[in-house]
């Protein structure tokens, strides 16, 4: 199975208190002699109205947002099943929040 690509939304299993739940896949593909891991943007449907918070529109998706402030590293294989992918332009939007969150 191919690894995940930057873009793509995928469903994820980030543990107990963080639940099952779509994530955006922000990093590169691992190449082999990487380490198998992915950074992904978690998907929430409890906006606060923060502004790093990233609403993208998308037929796999139930309306929430993307939330920058919840950039997450895990190991590839908690990645469970393929959504879909979002366009460059959501993309875009996303990546313009995690700088303004990260500083950059």
């Amino acid at each position: 199975m191919p690894g995940p690509s930057r873009g793509e939304v995928w469903i994820v299993d980030l543990g107990l208190a963080a639940k099952v739940r779509p994530c955006l896949v922000l990093s590169v593909s691992a190449e082999l002699q990487d380490r198998a891991l992915v950074t992904v943007v978690a998907h929430t449907t409890s906006a606060r109205g923060s502004r790093f918070e990233v609403a993208v529109s998308a037929r796999f998706l139930k309306p929430g947002v993307f939330d920058a402030q919840n950039l997450v590293t895990i190991p590839q294989p908690k990645l469970i099943r393929k959504l879909g992918k979002l366009s460059a332009e959501q993309l875009l939007l996303v990546e313009d929040a995690v700088r303004r969150w990260l500083g950059l």
